[in-house]
């Protein structure tokens, strides 16, 4: 087997995915799936018949397309983007060929990993991050390092700091990207200001002058749509004066359909040919005939309406497990978490001591009461930040009302227990 496989073995994902598989009894606050009752039957109906009512249209859709994706729904992406950063005076410094479809965010984020890491060099990011993207990066054989951060999301000046430590050691030419999850991060629900959007370009910027190579700004947008109370801020690129630096990655998995299986990227000039080539060697080109769905579904005026309905169920969500964890652990000492304005997760600091992993009694004790969660664990590099073993994601996307009152409520239970 090659080195990259066994890389990837023993991967964080693949063991919180079989764990609910093998216990399907158990409420599970854990998966970052959407609602069912949610996916938009109605509309991917009526965006479908369209696309076949039209026989020229439907033999283009069922046909290979263009491996960097379905030209119309490139370019309203690129104008969605604009619209949404406040930058539609800027249009003509954009170009729709930095737009590229894949299968989700996911590949885009493993696509520009493999234009952009070798084995040994160094991504910078959260600490907690993402947890999945932890993965991707090790299969490239690369490091991942956690930058300290606080409530407002990763600090600029510990980021810098860690770029100067590793100059120290001789390793900044190592450093090839800093990773953020910039709106309603997975897993602490963070949204960084647009003062710290900037900053966080500028050090790129600053340290890739000093290592004399690129140092990329991996902008993971996946949550952005999901946005429920507070101001929008524009994404990492309205930072990025030269359009050399920011990657954007962004999906239509969690705010219209996963089983679609359509992201996006807007890429620096330097990535486009390399990620493009990847592509053709990996598919030739992501689902077409999806990728024309998606056009269909945005033409026909069917996306937004979708998004404010799922706006509104989420939101319910998150207050019924807000009033649920006050209920059940508003008083417990050490115990805290803070309210995001969207996406679908909720961070959970307990107590110095207690071990929410599998190696601690916690997680046992919660799936004998029929809950599952994530164990914070997950979500921090090898390296950098110490790892905080006392941390829980919940996700309050899957279950109903009913659900997320009772996994709660066994969630404290069992919390008890651990303490007694």
């Amino acid at each position: 087997m090659s080195q990259r496989s066994e890389w990837a073995e023993g991967q964080a994902i693949g063991e919180l995915m079989a764990l609910p598989l093998q216990y399907p009894q158990l409420i599970s606050l854990a998966a970052g799936f959407v609602d069912q009752q949610s996916l938009p039957l109605d509309a991917v109906r009526i965006a479908c018949e369209a696309v076949m009512r039209d026989p020229v249209v439907a033999q283009a859709a069922l046909q290979y397309g263009a491996t960097p994706g379905h030209p119309p729904l490139r370019e309203w992406l690129l104008d969605r983007q604009l619209s949404q950063d406040g930058m539609q005076s800027e249009s003509h410094r954009f170009d729709v060929s930095s737009v590229v479809c894949t299968a989700g965010s996911n590949q885009l984020l493993q696509m520009v990993s493999e234009c952009l890491l070798d084995p040994g060099d160094i991504v910078l990011c959260a600490a907690p991050t993402y947890l999945v993207i932890l993965g991707t990066f090790r299969n490239m054989g690369a490091r991942a390092i956690g930058v300290d951060t606080d409530d407002e999301g990763i600090v600029p000046e510990a980021l810098a700091g860690r770029l100067s430590q590793l100059q120290q050691r001789g390793e900044l030419g190592r450093v090839k990207a800093i990773y953020v999850v910039s709106y309603f991060d997975n897993p602490r629900g963070l949204t960084l200001s647009a003062e710290r959007r900037q900053q966080i370009v500028e050090i790129a910027k600053r340290w890739s002058r000093e290592a004399n190579s690129q140092i990329m700004v991996i902008d993971d947008a996946a949550y952005r749509e999901l946005r429920y109370t507070g101001q929008e801020v524009p994404s990492m690129l309205r930072f990025d004066e030269d359009r050399d630096t920011v990657v954007v990655a962004g999906t239509f998995s969690k705010p219209f359909s996963p089983g679609m299986r359509v992201g996006w990227g807007i890429l620096p000039e330097a990535l486009v040919d390399p990620v493009n080539n990847v592509k053709s060697n990996a598919d030739f080109g992501s689902p077409n005939f999806n990728q024309h769905l998606m056009t269909k579904v945005v033409e026909l005026g069917l996306y937004e309406p979708h998004i404010e309905g799922l706006r509104s169920l989420y939101q319910g969500k998150l207050d019924t497990m807000l009033s649920a964890l006050n209920d059940c652990l508003g008083g417990q000492s050490s115990t805290s978490w803070k309210r995001p304005d969207g996406g679908l997760y909720i961070w959970l600091q307990l107590p110095d001591g207690i071990d929410t992993g599998r190696s601690g009694s916690l997680l046992t004790r919660a799936m004998d009461e029929g809950i599952f969660y994530v164990p914070g664990e997950y979500c921090f590099a090898a390296e950098g930040e110490p790892i905080q073993k006392n941390t829980i994601r919940l996700s309050f996307g899957v279950q109903d009302d009913d659900g997320i009152r009772q996994g709660v409520e066994s969630l404290a239970r069992a919390l008890q227990d651990s303490l007694a």
